[in-house]
């Protein structure tokens, strides 16, 4: 048997947004197997959330992921909702909604846009990115802010929506329907995109099952799994709307499911919209005066997939545990089965085809004396530090 090749992918590549490592070894040109190393900007949020109070997480998970900063808020404001047995107006519904499907529009035009500058298709890259812009100004029209948009509280939202918006946020979206009309055609009818994406980076649905892949990732591969049907939240049981999946697996059908959910996203917003002109005298927040004890599960769709927030309180301003897992922690591990096989060239948009964000993935692997360089905790023991702490709590209640 040859000696396989170890080519590095990381921790710094242009390939990547951010810091991580992943080590093909192959065999000439094909990759035979891959590991993953994580753990190059692990920020601490979950210990952070600990010190600051509710109000304030808010505007920290924001931080979590710049590309969906709204999904971690959002899953976040179901849980303590839930500890607090809060049920938010209508109106909060619905403009939560809106930020929530305007931000998988803008996230899914630039997983479009960065799929195309890896295959060398850099006219699709430019499309899709100033397609996105309106998207992004829409935000800042309604929140005051391109990304981070800082709406979310407990109870509901900082900001109204007011009816004078309505006609520029529609205007904004037949223009987008519009334009995605020319970048889906430009991606469904390709024959060179047709041969770089078709049967590569292939995922069965059993792999998506074995591996417990969540949002596009999960739903190319034929699996219908979304938090919005699966565990309503929001506006979503007031709107009509259908999850989209798709068959075959590999890169060309997770790019299918991304563009064709930008439709829904449209039709969701625009139904959320009509729900707004109903609800014209509802409030945009509930008063809350304090969180009870209790523990909380909170989800969301965000667009790569669920987020899921657990939140414990004893009662006080802040949380006493906070545990977060975004989508991809789970969709990055599929890696080893779309990969492995897979020549040099089609690894790398296997790899991007997931739409990874390596911030969101972050967990302490090791902790070292700061002065000594000496090895103190190993990832195991950090484990076993966490559950004995988690048992803690759970005991003193």
């Amino acid at each position: 048997m040859s000696k396989k090749t170890l080519i590095p992918i990381g921790p710094y590549h242009p390939l990547q947004e951010e810091p991580e490592l992943f080590k093909l070894y192959c065999d000439g040109e094909i990759v035979k197997d891959i590991k993953w190393e994580t753990g190059y900007n692990h920020r601490g949020i979950e210990k952070l959330s600990e010190s600051k109070t509710y109000e304030q997480v808010f505007f920290l998970v924001e931080r979590i992921c710049g590309i969906c900063s709204n999904s971690h808020p959002f899953a976040f404001a179901n849980a303590v909702e839930e500890i607090a047995n809060i049920e938010i107006t209508n109106r909060t519904k619905y403009i939560r909604s809106i930020i929530a499907e305007l931000e998988r529009i803008h996230s899914h035009l630039l997983w479009v846009g960065l799929a195309g500058h890896f295959l060398g298709y850099n006219t699709v890259f430019m499309w899709a990115w100033k397609y996105r812009e309106p998207t992004l100004d829409l935000f800042e029209m309604i929140t005051g802010n391109r990304n981070s948009y800082g709406m979310f509280k407990v109870g509901g939202v900082r900001r109204d929506i007011e009816e004078s918006k309505i006609p520029v946020i529609q205007n904004v979206l037949d223009d987008i329907k519009k334009k995605t009309d020319l970048l889906a055609g430009a991606v469904m009818d390709d024959p060179v995109i047709h041969a770089r994406t078709k049967g590569v980076g292939i995922l069965t649905l059993q792999d998506v099952i074995d591996y417990g892949a969540v949002g596009p990732t999960a739903r190319a591969s034929g699996l219908e799994i979304d938090v919005r049907k699966d565990d309503p939240y929001a506006a979503y049981p007031l709107v009509n709307w259908k999850v989209i999946t798709a068959q075959a697996g590999d890169v060309f059908a997770k790019a299918e499911v991304r563009l064709l959910e930008m439709y829904e996203s449209i039709s969701i917003i625009e139904q959320c919209l009509a729900g707004l002109k109903k609800e014209k005298e509802g409030d945009i927040e509930v008063k809350v005066r304090e969180i009870p004890e209790g523990i909380g599960n909170g989800r969301a769709e965000a667009p790569r997939g669920e987020v899921f927030h657990f939140v414990m309180s004893d009662g006080s301003t802040s949380p006493v545990r906070h545990k977060i897992r975004a989508p991809s922690y789970v969709n990055i591990a599929t890696f080893r089965k779309s990969c492995i096989g897979q020549t040099i060239a089609d690894a790398t948009i296997s790899l991007a085809a997931v739409d990874p964000c390596y911030c969101c993935t972050e967990r302490m692997a090791v902790a070292y004396d700061i002065h000594s360089g000496k090895k103190i905790l190993n990832a195991e023991e950090l484990i076993s530090i966490s559950v004995k702490r988690t048992r803690e709590i759970k005991d003193s209640d």
